[in-house]
């Protein structure tokens, strides 16, 4: 089943970049939802399929980013507070790695 874009803002935009080993080609979607737990597990599960790339995921002012990809996720917050919080709850989420990647 494709991920539902129905709510998307306008048409996909083809999105094309240049350079060395390009042309690369981005259909770039907006879509609004009303948060419910679960409504972008589906979403989630396709990314992490390697189905869907280059996904962002925002609160409506766009102060907290979440990057999921197929092997985690980025997470971009509004403060240090609110990023040490996060990484605190989910301690065992982190990557054992010494420099954390």
């Amino acid at each position: 089943m494709p991920t539902d874009l129905s709510g998307a803002v306008g048409s996909p935009v083809p999105h094309v970049v240049t350079g060395p080993l390009l042309p690369a080609y981005a259909h770039l979607f907006a879509a609004r939802r009303l948060w419910q737990r679960g409504c972008i597990d589906h979403l989630l599960s396709e990314v992490a399929d390697d189905k869907v790339v280059d996904v962002l995921i925002t609160d409506i002012q766009l102060r907290r980013i979440r990057h999921p990809y197929d092997g985690g996720a980025d997470v971009f917050l509004n403060t240090p507070e609110e990023r040490d919080r996060l990484r605190d709850r989910h301690a065992a989420w982190l990557s054992s790695h010494p420099g954390g990647l």
